[in-house]
């Protein structure tokens, strides 16, 4: 029975890492995949709901779908999330456009987000509640190994050549997407030799309130979250920053979200159901996560957007520029959990968060000739790294300590949920702003063109205008930097309302 339990759990585990690897896969690829589907370079605010519509997904399918295995078993929810990955796979790597990109993109997404609650809740089915907390923590394992290896997976992937079968395009970025379809069978496969059946999987929830899914919050979540997205998308930044629908829309989804809360407060089946938990500490927790999930995909998008247009690298050449930082993080969560041993949780949370600002704070130094400015690049980005990497096992740590045991499943689901809706609102509000000012920036550029001039004027204009843009890209990327070290520092304050050590200690 134990061999079995481990095997079910790597299985899992392996699920787990899929959708977290492609979560974060296009942030090494964003620009290819821009060119691919006519989105110019001066336009890449139209290539942010790519990144989006995967997190609205996973963030608005996580706990709904979680619910539905409690009710149908885990293993027909776990292969129905496969096979609609598949499809999401298949619709992104044949995409021409933009809308069928953001489709594939946000159906993957949905399929991604539900496996995690669903492998947590497989864990809580087959472990006691004295062994389920290093299970919980090999899957939690899983998912941010994939957060530190999908940008160089999706790097070394796309350098797979091209190559056009029946007139579908299988390398580049493409392969990415179409290497899902064989890992998802393998997948299939595992799961319906080692996962138990339904009848097991679900004995517990035939009966009461366990029994039902909670579809109005599901569906008040998912609406509070794309208004949220939809307000702060703004497809022409040249003027505003919002849209002219922005600030109605916003308020729409504040007003959702205030719905989903008063629902959940009221109802007798809760997505994350946590009576009994003291909220004051939970809420400090949930919003660390929030804060630093935003600072997390901010660095990982722009990052590699730095590098590939200030300094003309290819994919992956840009990804190992990022890998310092991802390289720094999990030293920095090994670190952290050490410390926050002999420290507690509150104190190394509140001191990584001040290290993550420093590190941002250099990152909006560097300077615009970045090709000569190794050392800082370097240093900005590992200290970055491992500020937010010391605060993930604190953050972890603190959310058990306040919950029972018996609800260490949802509580460790809901600071994954936040660190995503971080992701989701800091990427979406942060590109707002920054597209806005590359485009008020650049508003008054004219692009040469080589007619009616010589050669040699035409080479000289041109040169003269894409110094100028780099110059508009500099500054744009250097103040989103800062404005992610306001949003660490943000954290800081808000770690300060963490948990103390445990009175046992």
């Amino acid at each position: 029975m134990r061999r079995a339990r481990r095997v079910a759990l790597g299985v899992g585990g392996a699920v787990v890492l899929l959708a977290a690897l492609d979560a974060y896969v296009v942030v090494t690829v964003l620009l290819d995949i821009a060119t691919d589907v006519g989105i110019p370079t001066n336009r890449l605010e139209r290539a942010t709901p790519v990144v989006t519509g995967f997190l609205l997904g996973y963030i608005a399918a996580m706990p709904l779908l979680g619910q539905l295995s409690d009710r149908y078993g885990r293993r027909p929810l776990i292969h129905a999330c496969l096979a609609a990955f598949s499809l999401g796979s298949v619709l992104t790597a044949l995409a021409a456009g933009e809308v069928m990109v953001v489709t594939g993109r946000t159906i993957q997404g949905i399929a991604g987000g539900a496996l995690l609650p669903i492998t947590m809740a497989l864990i809580g089915d087959m472990w006691d509640e004295h062994e389920r907390p290093v299970a919980l923590g090999a899957v939690g394992a899983a998912q941010e190994l994939g957060s530190a290896l999908g940008p160089l997976y999706g790097g070394v992937l796309a350098l797979i050549p091209s190559t056009s079968v029946f007139g579908i395009e299988l390398g580049g970025w493409h392969a990415i997407f179409w290497i899902n379809l064989p890992l998802a069978a393998l997948a299939a496969v595992a799961v319906q030799l080692t996962v138990p059946p339904p009848a097991g999987a679900s004995s517990g929830a035939s009966s009461g309130a366990s029994g039902r899914v909670d579809g109005v919050g599901g569906a008040l979540l998912a609406l509070s979250l794309a208004l949220l997205v939809v307000g702060l998308y703004n497809p022409e930044p040249a003027t505003t920053v919002l849209p002219p629908w922005g600030l109605p829309v916003i308020a729409a989804g504040v007003l959702a979200g205030a719905a989903f809360v008063w629902w959940e407060i009221r109802s007798k089946v809760r997505l994350l159901d946590l009576t009994g938990i003291r909220k004051g500490p939970l809420l400090a927790t949930l919003g660390v996560s929030f804060l630093t999930g935003a600072a997390l995909l901010i660095t990982m998008v722009f990052v590699q957007f730095t590098a590939q247009t200030l300094l003309d690298m290819e994919a992956l050449e840009a990804a190992l520029v990022l890998a310092r930082f991802l390289i720094a993080l999990p030293v920095g969560a090994v670190l952290g959990g050490v410390l926050a041993r002999r420290l507690g949780d509150r104190l190394v949370a509140i001191v990584g968060l001040i290290v993550a600002t420093a590190g941002y704070v250099l990152m909006s130094r560097w300077p615009l000739d970045l090709a000569n400015a190794g050392l800082l690049v370097d240093l900005a980005l590992i200290v970055a790294g491992l500020g937010l990497g010391l605060v993930i096992a604190p953050v972890s740590a603190a959310v058990l300590r306040v919950t029972p045991a018996t609800q260490h499943g949802v509580a460790s689901a809901a600071v994954v949920v936040a660190r995503m809706m971080g992701m989701l609102i800091g990427i979406a509000g942060v590109s707002a702003w920054g597209f806005h000012r590359f485009q008020s920036l650049t508003a008054d550029l004219d692009t040469p063109l080589p007619v009616g001039v010589e050669p040699a004027v035409y080479t000289k204009q041109l040169s003269e205008y894409l110094a100028k843009v780099d110059a508009a890209l500099h500054l744009e990327y250097t103040e989103m930097f800062f404005l992610t070290a306001l949003i660490c520092l943000l954290g800081a304050v808000v770690a300060a309302f963490l948990p103390r050590r445990p009175v046992s200690d």
